[in-house]
Parts: structure tokens; sequence; C-alpha cells
């Protein structure tokens, strides 16, 4: 059973704000950067290089917005249209033209076409359509912010999902091409750091074991039939992900230290066959 003490502590604050912290507070993301490669989280930590936005991710979380916070919310921070006609054609102004960028720009909020709606609420069934899915997203809060110390940084996590149902436990939702091919994207994408990281921080904050705080994940297919399918995270992966996470906390905090950030490509490799 979660301590009732964790829901007080959590922080709901637009996504920029949030993201401004990672200035001071570390991220799985930021952390992900630094097990790839200390210099890359260096260079971003001082906006030398910047994180890439895809298409692909702002559908993500206009589905995120959807899915999670409700139609409202939905409605209140994506507007929907093709834009104006083109009268020659009869169609709509291709996106890239100066007549659709004048008229998204009176939107005033981020612009969905119809059918990027029409596949956000199709995600939205998916999701919908499947029982665990449905249970595990009955009672619970969306992007609830969490900041404290673990091994002497001060961190921060934003969570995609904490469910009340079942004692209170972690949901994080993903899109996905493939739902046969979920779990080696989730091995490819490092997820389990993603989620050890939020499980580490949230029972730091509670003042628990992380083993006492369940971890689930929920992907949903972006393509007909728009499939869904629940996972409990394993003990041993978060385990071993966990490890990971507190080794590259201290080489992190050492770089601080010593103001030394390797590529990881330092030494003379050896490339054979074998």
């Amino acid at each position: 059973m979660i301590p009732t003490s964790l829901p007080n502590q959590f922080i709901f604050e637009p996504a920029e704000s949030y993201h401004a912290a990672t200035k001071d507070y570390l991220t799985s993301h930021r952390l992900a950067d630094f097990r790839r490669c200390p210099l890359l989280y260096q260079w971003k930590q001082t906006g030398l290089a910047k994180d890439k936005d895809r298409p692909a991710y702002f559908l993500g979380r206009a589905a995120h917005t959807l899915i999670l916070e409700g139609r409202e919310k939905f409605l209140a921070e994506y507007a929907v249209g093709d834009g104006p006609i083109n009268k020659t054609t009869g169609k709509p102004f291709k996106s890239d033209s100066q007549a659709y960028q004048k008229w998204a720009e009176t939107q005033g909020k981020p612009v969905l076409t119809e059918d990027q709606a029409k596949e956000i609420e199709q995600l939205a069934g998916g999701v919908m359509a499947q029982a665990l899915a449905r249970e595990l997203l009955v009672l619970g809060v969306a992007e609830a912010v969490l900041r404290t110390r673990w091994h002497e940084v001060d961190c921060q996590v934003r969570m995609d999902w904490f469910t009340h149902m079942a004692g209170g436990a972690i949901v994080d939702l993903k899109t996905c091409d493939h739902l046969d091919y979920f779990e080696v994207d989730a091995r490819k994408y490092r997820y389990a750091h993603q989620l050890a990281f939020y499980r580490s921080i949230s029972a730091a904050a509670a003042g628990i074991d992380p083993r006492e705080m369940p971890v689930h994940l929920i992907a949903v297919e972006k393509q007909p039939p728009f499939r869904c399918g629940v996972w409990r995270m394993g003990e041993d992966v978060l385990a071993i992900a966990q490890k990971e996470n507190e080794e590259a906390v201290k080489r992190l905090r050492d770089c601080r230290q010593r103001d030394v950030w390797p590529t990881g490509y330092e030494e003379l490799r050896t490339f054979d066959w074998m």
C-alpha cells in the first residue's frame, strides 16, 4: 500500500515549467543521455545540443492528453481542422503554405488535422477497449510531478499516470507501431530504466522501499485495429535498471565535481568479427 502522503506531494504544472526545471533537476531522459554519453548530457544542459521534436512526438503528446487528461483538456489545448480551402482546387491549403500558416497562427494553440484527430480518437478507443488498461485508468492523476533528492542529486519525474487502484501504482502510456514487437522496442528504448527512475524517485519521496511500488506499461498500436496491451514490469528487470541508474548517478556526481565529460570513446577499441 502506497503511503497516503505521496499524492499530497504531487505538483501539477505546465509541461514548459517542468522542462525548464531540467537545468536544476535530473530527469530520466537526461540520465539516459548521460548513460549514453556524459558529454551529450553536458551539451544539453548548457544548450549546445537540444532535444529533437518529431511529428510522432506531437501526436503522442496529443494522444496522452485525450486518453489521460480527458476531452475537455484536449479541446482546450489543441485545435482541430484542415485549415482554409483553396478556391482554385477546392481542397485545403497544404500545411507548408502561407495561407495555412496564417490560419494556424490565429488558432492560438497547436493544430491537429482532421485525420490526426481521428487517429488519436482511435488510439483512445483502443485503450478504453482493453479491460486491464481501462481499470488502471479509472481513478488516478495524470502528469503528476515529484521532486526529491536521490543519491545526493536533485531529481524530478513527471509520470503519465499514477493510479489509485490496488493501493497505488505508476502507469506509463506508450504508442507503438507494432504491438507484437513492443517488448523489443521497450528494450531498445530502455523503458525499464525510465520507469525504474520514476519508481526510485517516487519511493524516495514516499519514504518506502521501491519494491513496494508496482509499475505498469500500457501500449497501444498506431494502426488498425489499434490493439492495446498491458504489462506489469518485472521486479528483476526494474532492479537491474535501478542498479544501472544508481551507478550512472554516481558517475554523474563525479563528472560534475571534476567538470570532466567523456564521450565514452576515449580508449582504443579493437574491431573484429567476433
